[in-house]
């Protein structure tokens, strides 16, 4: 008999297909179908399949009696109830290892654009403007390419900085053990020493608003800042003063505070590359995230250790 899970997140046809092939699935990926999915069946389930900004709350494990196995499909879980389902002794698992290269491929791809300028350029073309009534932008290569938080998307972020001949630094809350790339002890002092300031550093608590006013100011008027982590992780409303005032000089946002709907405080502004939470998302990426959770789910179900523990 196939245990009874939960999925919280949509999937595509084909993922789903292989999750149903393992699983008793109950699929409720929007709020409605959530809370009526609990209140019907939550008795019965005894694995979860989310992300870490859907989530899972404690109160919706308490209805979950049966409840031994959640995971995350991507890296996140930053609004997992951790503590109450260890708690319970239930065993957690994420996506770790699984985007990372999506994410670091979009991280370069949003640089690039807000630096080279290239939605802008693009509009131009389109409406018959030619180069020389533009103006001139910037390098990326050889510039100075600071990374908040160097995990395993950050080190590949920092390996696509190398392939630009980039100078690169790094802040985490303590130093990587065999890093080779220059520690900073401040997100501070990271964005006043660098060109570019990556943001990949995982969301909750103690990361909300890091990158604010004091960073911006830091990485100055000709900086720029990609965040490609949690949206909580940027203060909106100092980042829209610091484009507007020109305390720095763009932005290119794939997360952002209010998700799903877009930032208002900066969808006027020129100097902003925005997309739409798509950083980890590719067909190669969401294959690997599910075959991972699968491989986690058939590890633990058959009593072995799983691959990915939070």
């Amino acid at each position: 008999m196939k245990p009874p899970l939960l999925v919280l997140i949509p999937l595509n046809e084909a993922s789903r297909a292989s999750v149903e092939a393992a699983f008793d699935v109950i699929y409720a990926p929007d709020s409605a179908q959530r809370a009526a999915a609990i209140t019907l069946r939550g008795d019965t389930v005894r694995a979860v399949l989310t992300n870490g900004t859907t989530g899972l709350t404690a109160a919706e494990i308490d209805q979950m009696p049966q409840l031994e196995f959640v995971s995350a499909l991507g890296a996140g879980f930053e609004n997992l109830a951790i503590d109450h389902a260890r708690s319970r002794d239930i065993v957690l698992v994420n996506g770790a290892g699984t985007n990372d290269h999506c994410v670091a491929d979009h991280a370069f791809a949003l640089l690039l654009a807000v630096v080279r300028d290239v939605p802008q350029l693009d509009r131009a073309t389109r409406d018959g403007v030619w180069r020389d009534a533009l103006p001139m932008h910037p390098n990326v290569s050889g510039k100075r390419l600071g990374i908040v938080g160097l995990g395993k998307i950050g080190e590949k972020v920092a390996r696509r900085g190398a392939g630009f001949d980039m100078e690169i630094g790094y802040h985490n809350r303590k130093p990587r053990e065999g890093a080779p790339l220059s520690y900073f002890d401040s997100v501070e002092s990271l964005a006043q020493w660098c060109d570019f300031l990556v943001v990949a550093t995982p969301g909750g608590a103690g990361t909300h608003h890091l990158i604010g006013k004091s960073v911006l100011q830091a990485l100055g008027a000709n900086g720029f800042v990609v965040n490609v982590s949690r949206g909580s992780v940027v203060d909106t409303a100092a980042l829209a003063e610091a484009l507007t005032d020109g305390t720095i000089a763009g932005a290119a946002l794939d997360v952002y505070e209010g998700e799903p709907h877009p930032p208002e405080a900066l969808l006027a502004l020129r100097k902003v590359v925005l997309t739409p939470h798509v950083g980890g998302r590719s067909p190669e990426a969401i294959t690997a995230s599910v075959d991972n959770f699968l491989a986690n789910a058939k590890r633990h179900f058959a009593g072995d250790a799983v691959l990915t523990p939070i």
